[in-house]
């Protein structure tokens, strides 16, 4: 039977969070998003498109949550990798609420598991993080779930 390699210290860091990132939202942020995507539709634009639509309002792209988490605010891992190879195993989102102008989103990242697991190259270590996107008003607007392989 092969030794486990997930340690102590890496079964104690999971539910370790990070320091929550406020995100003020505003209009240009909308708009320069939209634009550096490419993306044309007037829900995130155009204000009186956005007011006879179902939302009453202009709205953030679905897409504006990712990129909260490709900022350098994420989780500092509390202990060392043992393998030297990082690969993003995936996520999945859930989009609960519109994000609008004017909102203040609170980011908050945390590990949520740890699994080790024998693959075609040998053991792995599968990270599971999960992210949550909260409005001023408490309301999760947003929840992912992603996976970091370790191998």
């Amino acid at each position: 039977m092969s030794e486990e390699i997930i340690t102590d210290e890496m079964k104690k860091a999971i539910g370790a969070r990070s320091k929550p990132l406020i995100v003020d939202i505003e209009k240009g942020m909308l708009r320069k998003f939209a634009e550096a995507i490419e993306d044309p539709n007037p829900l995130w634009q155009d204000e009186e498109y956005a007011n006879k639509a179902r939302y009453g309002g202009i709205i953030a792209p679905p897409g504006l949550i990712m990129a909260s988490i490709m900022t350098a605010h994420t989780i500092d891992f509390p202990f060392q990798f043992p393998m030297p190879r990082l690969l993003d195993g995936g996520g999945e989102w859930e989009y609960l609420k519109p994000i609008r102008p004017g909102d203040v989103i609170t980011v908050e990242h945390w590990i949520a598991d740890i699994r080790e697991r024998e693959g075609k190259m040998g053991k792995m270590i599968f990270i599971i993080g999960e992210t949550t996107w909260t409005n001023q008003k408490n309301e999760l607007v947003a929840r992912g779930r992603g996976t970091l392989i370790n191998y």
